[in-house]
């Protein structure tokens, strides 16, 4: 067996409640949910990090999450809204360490939270770093 749970999960090696699959990505209910109703989209090939993902099969993962937010809240589960989550990174709290995506479902009161000392920038440092990430874009894209 690998050492990445999703690998195995993948392969048909270990326990999964599959809502969705094809030949690129696997769909399955989250084993510690936010909230239920919570499905993690999950590609079949290993990448550890978003940056790993080849863009055809972000695009299809991202497609996917659209249409299964339509399937959660046409399911019955209770959804008043749908938080789509990368964490991608240990500080970004990724624990599982294959590219998989959130699809939670959402309602007043329930218990998940995304905390964040939200503080205005200014103009002038938006700006600034608009100008960077822009650079940067546009060498990685030649």
């Amino acid at each position: 067996m690998s050492e990445c749970v999703f690998c195995n999960l993948v392969a048909g090696e270990g326990e999964a409640s599959v809502v969705y699959e094809d030949e690129r990505l696997l769909g399955f209910m989250d084993l510690h949910p936010a909230n239920p109703g919570h499905v993690l989209l999950v590609p079949r090939e290993h990448a550890t990090s978003m940056a790993e993902v080849d863009e055809e099969t972000g695009a299809h993962v991202f497609t996917t999450a659209m249409r299964m937010q339509q399937a959660i809240r046409a399911s019955g589960v209770r959804c008043e809204g749908i938080n789509v989550f990368v964490a991608d990174g240990r500080a970004a709290f990724q624990d599982v360490f294959h590219f998989h995506l959130h699809v939670i479902p959402r309602f007043d009161g329930d218990p998940f939270k995304i905390e964040a000392n939200w503080k205005e920038a200014s103009r002038t440092e938006l700006d600034r770093v608009a100008a960077h990430i822009r650079s940067s874009y546009d060498a990685l894209r030649g």
